[in-house]
Formats: C-alpha cells, structure tokens, sequence
C-alpha cells in the first residue's frame, strides 16, 4: 500500500492545497469533447453555470455480431460540491482523460457543483451557503439549477458523489442502498487501501464505521437538511455511495484514492449488470 502520511496541516479546517478551477474544468471539457462526450452547460442565474458532461453508448456497437444487445449502466458522478475539495474535481478531470471507462456504461458527469467557492477557496458558494446542505430546501442558484437538471434526467443505477473530509484518518465511503442490493463498498475500499490508507475509526462523523464504510439511515426524516445524495436517493437512484478522500494526507494520494473508488465502482456495477 501507499505509504503515505499526514500532513499536519489542517487544524480546525481546511488548511492544504488549493486550486484554480476554471483551468481544470476547461481541461474537463477539452478532454470530454475529444472522447465524444456530449457538453452542456447548466444556466445558474447568478453565474457562473455549471458544467454537464455524458457518455452515451450504443446498443448497435454493442451487439458485436450477436442477435441480443448487451444490457448497459447509467452511471451519475458529481465533485465540487464544497470550495475546499479539491481532490474531486482533479479526479475527475484524470478519469476524463484517461477515458479507460467500460464499453457499456452511460455516464452522465459533472465535475464541479461550486466553482464560486472554490474560486474563494472556501467550502461555501459565494452567499455563504453549503450547497450539500441545501437539497430539500433550496436556496441557492446552483442547486436549484442542478437539481432542474436532475429533473430532465433518466433514473441511475448507480449514483457517486466525490468529496473530501479535512478531519478523518483515511479514506472512507457512505453507502445508501436501501434495497439491499448487492454492496460495491467493499470492492471500492479494497482497492483504494492500495494507495491511500483507510479511516480505522469505529465511528465516522457521529456514525458507526467498519473498515472504512458506513451505512446511515435512510430515513429521510432523519436529516432536516438533505445532501446531494439524499435527494438522489429519493428521486434518481437507489444506490448511492458518497466517496471521502482524507484532506489531510498529500494531494495526489486524494487524488488516486478518488479515481481508483470510482474506476472499482464503475467496473462492478458494470460487471453486476
């Protein structure tokens, strides 16, 4: 495994790096197009607009001389949500480029929901708002508009939301699968101890953990302010898993334990349908 350590540097908050947004979503948007990704951008009244990139597959391509087209996955991915977690976005701009995606995944992507809180560098949007608090009772532009956006949408399969926590001791991940539908979290977590350490901890933000999984209520009165993937949940999909890359461990280790979660994520679901 890596031997990455801590870097000490966040006390009380988010003290490491930081980036330059609007490079790495023209990057984003650069490397989509040149793969055959469709680009859309998401109008947010109070600007700037949000980034939209999908993959379709076609069934055609896939029957490969067989009488029975193979069945495919919609696959929603998200990063950026909060203005001081920088790891999603890179991550995403890495698997952009890369484009080492399955034959028969869909995949509809946006790989910054806050680009005015990262141009502050701050978990914020520019009014002060946390955006992943804000998805059952919306106030902010952007997630008003994500969320119409949503709307226009077909059902997923499998939802992935990319994120980092400043305090924790290794990589962790949600899972919401209210269903009980065959688990991705321990092929994810598996192969992201080979290059980030996992949070050990027993309890993970108030919640209980085991090897680096939780598995929170459902319930959806039991959070007053939803997340992102609460509201997924409720209306897109019925396996959800929110990805934790820990803040204070090098930025490239963040970075490669994001991609590497969603590369196993992706691949199983693929495998699963």
């Amino acid at each position: 495994m890596n031997g990455a350590q801590r870097l000490g540097k966040n006390i009380n908050g988010y003290f490491g790096e930081k980036i330059e947004i609007n490079p790495v979503l023209t990057d984003c948007i650069v490397s989509g197009q040149a793969h055959g990704w469709q680009v859309e951008e998401i109008s947010v009244p109070t600007k700037p607009n949000l980034v939209a990139l999908t993959r379709s597959v076609s069934r055609d391509h896939l029957r490969q001389g067989t009488n029975e087209a193979r069945p495919t996955s919609r696959i929603y991915i998200s990063a950026g949500i909060h203005g001081d977690e920088p790891a999603g976005p890179l991550a995403v701009r890495q698997l952009l480029q890369e484009n080492a995606w399955p034959a028969d995944v869909n995949l509809w992507l946006l790989p910054c929901l806050n680009p005015t809180g990262f141009r502050l560098h701050r978990r914020e949007n520019a009014e002060g708002l946390d955006l992943n608090r804000q998805y059952l009772h919306p106030e902010a532009g952007e997630v008003r508009a994500h969320m119409g956006w949503l709307k226009e949408q077909p059902a997923f399969d499998l939802c992935l939301c990319l994120h980092e926590d400043w305090e924790s001791h290794g990589f962790y991940v949600y899972e919401l699968n209210p269903d009980n539908q065959p688990s991705l979290a321990g092929a994810i977590v598996d192969r992201v101890a080979e290059v980030c350490p996992l949070d050990p901890s027993g309890i993970i933000e108030g919640r209980p953990a085991h090897n680096g999984i939780i598995r929170p209520s459902v319930d959806p009165h039991s959070r007053p302010q939803w997340p992102e993937a609460f509201h997924l949940l409720a209306h897109k999909t019925r396996l959800s898993y929110t990805l934790e890359a820990p803040s204070d461990f090098p930025l490239p280790v963040r970075v490669s334990a994001l991609v590497t979660a969603v590369r196993a994520a992706v691949e199983q679901s693929a495998k699963a349908r």
